[in-house]
């Protein structure tokens, strides 16, 4: 099999890579589907014609239906790798107090080996946007992508950061449990930033253009910046309509529609926490080791 760069400095070279001309149908797919509502070149102009207020809310749109994009670019460019299971459905992490302690007031080598049952109590919880398991490695990567944190405090990123320790010591337990006896070793969390700035490759803040390390598959991160290139083209191409017809003759204009109703992605829910477990690992699978994602090393022989 022929091993790919993935064409960043130092980067080892993958089994797999991107063919970029096979993809683009299914992104051209992708981006018909979340641009066409509530982001249509008709829709926009029934915004403008309803005031600033429905123009603001559909505008709003972009950033979640964008982040959408991501992730489901992100799903299909995964998929090229076949050591890879990706999940994107039923992963909410509780996240509970004594977990969140564990993980801010020691060191990681003090918890990276303990696994917590999937089912303790409390409804605070954690849902990335996706988890990557190597079926062959038994590397678990929980992700989270941002289309931006240029509006991020330190502080909330830190926040995030614990928040995502501290469910990846669920992990194991919900993989083999709800997954079809998915076994990992190892799990790792991630986020990866679309806008590029901002990172810190050590604490598990990744640009996007470092997808390649995480999927395994070289060009995976200049797929996922075509994809969405091409979705702020459609959007752009889809505005400039909307505005030629806003401006034309008033018999000619959009009559006036519904807002859009636009919901927060996020979602995630605080209460009260309740106890926490300890679960015994099933016969063989060892220690579980928990942690931040890190570039792989080209191997010197």
């Amino acid at each position: 099999m022929t091993t790919i760069s993935s064409g960043a400095p130092g980067a080892p070279a993958y089994p797999h890579a991107v063919d970029l001309d096979a993809l683009r149908p299914r992104f051209e797919v992708l981006i018909d589907e979340l641009s066409s509502q509530p982001l249509s070149a008709g829709a926009l102009s029934k915004a403008l014609a309803g005031g600033v207020s429905e123009a603001a809310a559909i505008l709003r749109a972009i950033p979640i239906q964008e982040g959408r994009l991501l992730e489901r670019g992100i799903g299909i460019i995964a998929d090229l790798n076949p050591d890879l299971a990706v999940l994107t459905q039923n992963l909410r992490l509780p996240v509970t107090k004594t977990a969140l302690e564990l993980v801010e007031k020691n060191d990681p080598k003090h918890f990276r080996s303990l696994t917590l049952d999937a089912d303790t109590g409390g409804r605070k919880t954690y849902t990335p946007d996706l988890i990557l398991v190597n079926r062959k490695t038994k590397l678990a990567h929980v992700i989270d992508v941002k289309r931006s944190l240029g509006s991020y405090e330190v502080s909330r990123i830190n926040e995030l950061k614990s928040r995502m320790l501290a469910a990846a010591l669920v992990v194991p337990d919900l993989l083999y449990r709800d997954h079809h006896r998915l076994v990992a070793e190892e799990v790792r969390v991630v986020t990866l930033n679309a806008e590029n700035q901002r990172s810190d490759i050590a604490g598990g803040v990744w640009p996007l253009s470092n997808l390649d390390h995480l999927v395994e598959v070289g060009g995976a991160g200049k797929a996922i910046g075509m994809l969405r290139e091409r979705f702020h083209g459609r959007i752009d191409e889809n505005w400039k309509l909307a505005r030629n017809a806003f401006a034309g003759p008033k018999e000619a204009r959009v009559r006036r529609g519904a807002s859009a109703d636009i919901t927060d992605a996020s979602g995630n829910e605080v209460c009260d926490p309740g106890p926490i477990t300890e679960v015994r690992q099933p016969t063989g699978r060892g220690q579980i080791r928990v942690g931040f994602a890190r570039i792989p090393r080209t191997s010197t022989g």
